[in-house]
């Protein structure tokens, strides 16, 4: 009975658990400033790409170039 009541007040695992909740919510964090991170490099490259395939064209280039 005494080992169980050593185990109960045991909390040496929730600092382990706070630690990997900690590192969830980050995780989560990093992905989404990754992915938005992407998505407005791949609209800065779709616009670059615009502008340099209009030059020597003859056309007026577009106005966020």
């Amino acid at each position: 009975m005494t080992y169980f009541k050593k185990l109960w007040a045991d909390e040496s695992g929730a600092s382990a658990a706070e630690y990997a909740l900690i590192l969830a919510i980050v995780g989560t964090g990093i992905a989404l400033a990754a992915w938005n991170l992407g998505a407005a490099i791949k609209n800065s490259m779709g616009l670059s790409t615009n502008c340099i395939s209009n030059v020597g064209t003859g056309s007026a280039p577009p106005a966020n170039c």
